[in-house]
C-alpha cells in the first residue's frame, strides 16, 4: 500500500536564532548541507513507497513551501493553510479527515520537516516494519535509538527492546541527566522523534475517543475552507475555537493501541546550535571540534562552531573553547556550547525590548521573490528587490511616500497609473506620491532594483492594494 506523507511545517525554532525565526523558520534554511530541512524532508518520504504529500503549514509560508517543492520536483497531494497555530493534534487531525474523504483506510506517515535523517533508505525499511501493524489498527510511533542521555528529549517506554514494531508502555517528559543515563541502561526506552504511521480513520477514531472536542471544529474548518491559488485555507472561526495542544497530549498518552519501531539509523531533530555542530563534525571530525563555514575561522580553539551567514562578515574566534558563534546581517549570537537550550530566551528577550531581531530578517519573502531593507532613517529607507521571472508585484498606491526604482539588472515591467514602461538595467522611474503603480519582471531571469522611498510614514502597511494575482488582501 502506497503511504501518505504528512509533512508539518509551520513551526518556528527559536533555539535556532539569529537564523531561524518567526518570519523564516529553520525548516526552510540550508542549515545542514545545500539543501533546506523541509526540502530533504520532502525527498525523504518521495518514491515508490510513497504517495504525493500532505503539507500543513500557516500562511506566511504558503508560497515558500510550493517553491521549495517545485525546486525539487515534487508536487503535493495538497497544502493545507492553518489560520493559526495550534501544536500538532489539529493538525494532524485536519490531515486525516482530509485523506479519509477518498480513502478512510490510507495509511499516513507524519514527520516533522526540520529533521535530519541521511539515510532514506534505512527510514523507509523501518516505516515498512510498521506498515503491517498501522494496517492491523494500531498507531505506530517511530523511536530513536539514543546515543547518549539527552535531556532536550522527549522519550517513550517500550515494552521490550528490538526493532518492533512493539507495543508502547508510556510517554515519559524530558528527564535529567541522572534520570535520562539510567533510561538508556535499561535498553527499552527510545527517543520521541514525534513521527506517526496510522490509517486515517484510526486517527479519526482516537481523537473520537480521547478528545472528541477536536472534531467539530477541525471538519467545519475543512468544510468552509476555500481554495487560494492551489491552496487550501483552513476555515479561521472554527480553528480558532482549538486547544493549543500536541498530538501526544491530546491523544495518545490516553490511547491503548501504540505500538513503537526502533529506529537505530543517524538521526537528529536539528535542535540547538550544538545539534548543527555535531551533524556539521559528521564522521571525520576536524581536529579538535572546530566546525566553521567558509567565512569563519577558528585559531587555537576547541568544540566550537563559528559560523557567518552574510557574505560581507567574517567570523574570527581565538583561543575559544566550547563556544558558538552566529552571525547573520543583523545580529550575532555568542553563548558556551552547554547553553545551546536557551538561546530561546534571547527571542523572549529580544521581544520584550521590542527588536525587530527577535522574529524578522532584514530580507523578506514574498511569493513574487523578495527584498531587503539596505538602509533605514527618518524619511528614507533604501531596499533591494529582486522579482522573480515571470512574477509581478500587485497594482497598488501608498498614502504617505513616494518611490524611485533603479533597475540593477534585468527588465522591468512598470505601470504609473495609465502609463507602462519598460525599464531596463542602469534605467530608473519615480513613482510620486499617490500614484496607482505595478512591478513585473517579463523576462526569463530574475530582476534586480534599488527602491529608495522617501516620505513621512515607510512602512510596510502603507500600501492599498487594487489587483493581485496572489490574493493577498
Amino acid at each position: 500500500m502506497v503511504i501518505t506523507p504528512v509533512l508539518l511545517a509551520g513551526g518556528s525554532g527559536t533555539r535556532l536564532w539569529p537564523v531561524s525565526r518567526k518570519s523564516f523558520p529553520k525548516q526552510f534554511a540550508p542549515l545542514v548541507g545545500h539543501e533546506t530541512l523541509f526540502q530533504a524532508s520532502a525527498r525523504r518520504l518521495a518514491g515508490p513507497r510513497y504517495g504525493a504529500p500532505v503539507v500543513m503549514t500557516n500562511a506566511d509560508f504558503r508560497f515558500v513551501v510550493a517553491e521549495q517543492l517545485n525546486e525539487i520536483g515534487v508536487k503535493p497531494a495538497a497544502i493545507l493553510i492553518e489560520p493559526a497555530g495550534r501544536n500538532t493534534a489539529p493538525a494532524i487531525l485536519a490531515a486525516a479527515l482530509t485523506v479519509a474523504r477518498t480513502d478512510p483506510q490510507a495509511l499516513l506517515l507524519v514527520a516533522p520537516s526540520d529533521h535530519v535523517v541521511p539515510d532514506a533508505e534505512a527510514f523507509g525499511r523501518a516505516v515498512e516494519l510498521g506498515a503491517e501493524a498501522a494496517l492491523a489498527g494500531r498507531i505506530v510511533t517511530f523511536g530513536i535509538a539514543p546515543t547518549r542521555p539527552e535531556t532536550g528529549y522527549g522519550y517513550m517506554e517500550a515494552e521490550e527492546a528490538g526493532e518492533g514494531p512493539v507495543r508502547l508502555k508510556r510517554f515519559v517528559e524530558k528527564p535529567d541527566a541522572t534520570r535520562a543515563a539510567e533510561m538508556i541502561a535499561q535498553g527499552t526506552y527510545l527517543w520521541n522523534a514525534g513521527i506517526f504511521l496510522f490509517q486515517a480513520q484510526v486517527m479519526i477514531d482516537a481523537f473520537r475517543a480521547h478528545a472528541p472536542d477536536y472534531l467539530a471544529p477541525v471538519q467545519a474548518a475543512l468544510d468552509e475552507a476555500r481554495s487560494d491559488l492551489g491552496f487550501l485555507r483552513l476555515a479561521p472561526e472554527p480553528w480558532d475555537r482549538l486547544p493549543d495542544l500536541s498530538i501526544d497530549y491530546a491523544v495518545l498518552e490516553k490511547a491503548n493501541n501504540l505500538s513503537v519501531v526502533r529506529f537505530s539509523g543517524h538521526w537528529s531533530d536539528l535542535g540547538g546550535w550544538d545539534a548543527v555542530w555535531r551533524e556539521s563534525l559528521g564522521d571525520q571530525a576536524p581536529e579538535r571540534g572546530a566546525v566553521t563555514d567558509d567565512r569563519s575561522t577558528a585559531i587555537d580553539c576547541d568544540n566550537v562552531l563559528l559560523r557567518s551567514q552574510d557574505e560581507g562578515i567574517e567570523v574570527v574566534g581565538i583561543g575559544l573553547k566550547d563556544v558558538m558563534v552566529v552571525s547573520t546581517k543583523d545580529a550575532v549570537l555568542v553563548a558556551g556550547m552547554d547553553r545551546a537550550q536557551e538561546v530561546r530566551h534571547a527571542v523572549s528577550a529580544l521581544k520584550s525590548k521590542g527588536a525587530r531581531q527577535a522574529e524578522a530578517f532584514l530580507r523578506d519573502h514574498r511569493p513574487w521573490g523578495w527584498y531587503e531593507t539596505l538602509a533605514l532613517a527618518d524619511r528614507f529607507q533604501v531596499k533591494r528587490i529582486v522579482v522573480n521571472p515571470g512574477a509581478a508585484l500587485s497594482l497598488q498606491s501608498h498614502f504617505h511616500r513616494s518611490e524611485h526604482w533603479i533597475v540593477v539588472s534585468g527588465t522591468a515591467r512598470v505601470t504609473v497609473d495609465d502609463t507602462v514602461t519598460l525599464v531596463t538595467e542602469n534605467q530608473s522611474i519615480y513613482v510620486p506620491l499617490g500614484a496607482v503603480h505595478r512591478m513585473e519582471n517579463p523576462g526569463k531571469v530574475p530582476m534586480v532594483l534599488i527602491e529608495v522611498q522617501t516620505g513621512a510614514y515607510l512602512g510596510e502597511d502603507d500600501i492599498v492594494r487594487y489587483e493581485d494575482v496572489y490574493s493577498r488582501s
